[in-house]
């Protein structure tokens, strides 16, 4: 095993542990300054079911195969998006720092504005005809995603008065089952909406936080066309 990749298991196995020994780096299911986390997080216990019988009528991953061009959000539209280009790729592994293959990774977003494609978004930002705001792809042999977007612009939410989301992507995973699904956000670096939004600030340590940014490739980037972010996901299994 080279280095660089044993440095890389061994990064993994310790934010692992963390998972293991310290609860604190888990959003906080009931975090006041969330409103409606109030209203969403568990208060009674797990009611166990059957597995196989609950996928028999669990949604499905679609009406059809995945296909590459799902991973490209700025395509299968009559103009070009509006808003800055980006690419945004990265592994996803499990606790050891294996490459999990074949696992199908969602995403959405608003537009560069700022507004979803939905019609429960109706804050007064344009709706751009061009950008739906959703793909999907399958992950490589070596656990590699990767999409082509928009940037999202921030937006407000009403949690609050004068609260704005920041800028983000949310993931969706879904492992071998829908039961597994895991569904997550993506921010970026240097958004000074971060300290004030208590979805980010609802993971108390600042450690952990940190990792749902995302880092500026330039290596990545390609010339002229877009700007390029990696963001590895790791899946702590037992510990998630």
């Amino acid at each position: 095993m080279a280095a660089s990749q044993r440095d890389i298991t061994a990064e993994i196995a310790s934010i692992a542990a963390e998972y293991r020994d310290n609860h604190q780096i888990q959003p906080l299911l009931n975090y006041p300054p969330y409103r409606s986390s109030a209203l969403r997080h568990p208060q009674s216990p797990f009611v166990r079911v059957d597995p196989e019988q609950l996928e028999l009528s669990a949604p499905c991953f679609g009406e059809r195969d995945v296909h590459p061009v799902d991973a490209d959000l700025t395509a299968g539209h009559r103009g070009e998006p509006i808003g800055e280009r980006i690419i945004v790729t990265g592994r996803l592994l499990d606790s050891a720092g294996r490459p999990l293959a074949g696992q199908l990774v969602e995403i959405w977003q608003a537009n560069a504005s700022g507004r979803y494609h939905h019609q429960r978004d109706q804050h007064p930002a344009p709706i751009d005809p061009n950008f739906t705001g959703v793909g999907r792809c399958l992950t490589q042999a070596d656990g590699t995603y990767r999409f082509l977007t928009i940037k999202p612009g921030p937006y407000p939410w009403r949690n609050h008065e004068n609260a704005w989301r920041p800028a983000h992507i949310h993931f969706s995973l879904f492992g071998t089952a829908f039961t597994q699904r895991l569904v997550t956000q993506m921010y970026f670096a240097g958004d000074p909406l971060l300290d004030l939004d208590p979805i980010y600030q609802s993971i108390t340590d600042p450690i952990a936080r940190q990792r749902l940014i995302a880092a500026y490739d330039h290596d990545l980037t390609e010339p002229e066309y877009a700007t390029g972010y990696r963001w590895d996901i790791v899946l702590a299994g037992g510990y998630a």
